[in-house]
């Protein structure tokens, strides 16, 4: 019997086990042992409990009799890789075909159905972008009664239909919620180059962030606005603190978030520009990126605002909650 299967074996009959428990019951080295607990771990045989230094294995009941992503056709790899990211309930991180097929392997899915579903989805996805990002404009036109936008813009959705959030939407929320300062500038390495495309192309001579509602240690706008760098003046936009701090995220109907943002948001600037973009990091109702370009042509300092969202809803506006 190969060492990975005698591993395997003793795992099922002893449910959880530690790789220094394997050691101690193995001739091998703890080299080996990793090596050989890494490879079963990559193939989705055992799943793993914890962070190190205490880490247990146990046998994945998911992966019996479904393909690994060694079944994936070729022609669909490319874009898996390139888009694909689950992180699991337990903070694990897996990006393309092993991600996906770990995906499939915990939902007792068909890989090869999944595959071509999901890649003919980012297919459809890609066919609407423009310049790489989405274009939303259409959905604020037709959601307010005034839309204030010149053009919005997504540089991903949050979440797609059936595959759940986006690689982009999952970094976002982790980010978010772990206030994890390296993650938030992987984010902002990301997107990026879009957003200086967008300076270029429309030749925007400011920027202004969305402020946050929430108080956090580290707050991600602030953070993406250190990675980002940007080459322009920010402009000066703040949130009024109330008695009852009330999150958008926690208004379901339209009118009450655009009376929230209405009363919470000042722009305190007094500069003139042309053209100015607004970067929020995920737009549900899109109320507050609209009543804040509101105020700015309100108030006469620009001639035009375009307005940015890393993530936005799919579907109508849905009401992004997690964020």
């Amino acid at each position: 019997m190969k060492t990975s299967e005698q591993i395997l074996k003793y795992i099922e009959e002893h449910k959880e086990v530690s790789a220094s428990e394997l050691t101690s019951v193995f001739t091998i080295s703890e080299r080996a042992i990793f090596k050989q607990l890494a490879a079963l771990y990559a193939s989705g045989k055992l799943t793993k409990v914890g962070s190190p230094p205490k880490v247990f294995y146990k046998i994945n009941i998911a992966s019996e009799n479904l393909e690994n992503e060694s079944t994936i056709p070729q022609e669909f790899r490319k874009i898996i890789n390139d888009y694909f990211l689950n992180i699991t309930p337990l903070g694990e991180y897996f990006e393309g075909t092993n991600g996906f097929s770990k995906w499939c392997r915990e939902r007792k899915l068909n890989i090869i159905t999944q595959a071509e579903k999901y890649v003919n989805l980012i297919q459809k996805i890609n066919s609407v972008k423009r310049n790489g990002v989405l274009i939303a404009t259409n959905k604020f036109e037709t959601t307010f009664r005034q839309n204030y936008l010149t053009d919005v813009f997504f540089i991903d959705f949050y979440s797609i239909p059936q595959f759940g959030k986006t690689k982009l939407g999952q970094l976002l929320l982790y980010a978010k919620q772990s206030q994890d300062r390296a993650r938030i500038l992987k984010i902002s390495t990301i997107v990026k180059p879009a957003i200086v495309k967008m300076i270029k192309q429309y030749k925007i001579d400011a920027i202004g962030y969305i402020p946050p509602t929430i108080k956090r240690e580290v707050q991600f706008m602030k953070e993406l606005e250190k990675g980002l760098n940007l080459p322009v003046p920010i402009l000066k936009i703040s949130k009024v603190k109330t008695d009852i701090v009330v999150p958008q995220k926690t208004l379901s109907k339209l009118e009450d978030r655009v009376i929230n943002a209405k009363n919470t948001i000042i722009v305190e600037d007094k500069r003139t520009f042309k053209k100015v973009l607004l970067i929020d990091d995920a737009v549900g109702s899109g109320a507050t990126l609209n009543e804040t370009a509101k105020k700015v042509i309100g108030n006469k300092l620009a001639e035009k605002v375009y307005g940015c969202a890393i993530t936005g809803s799919y579907k109508g506006y849905d009401v992004i909650s997690e964020v």
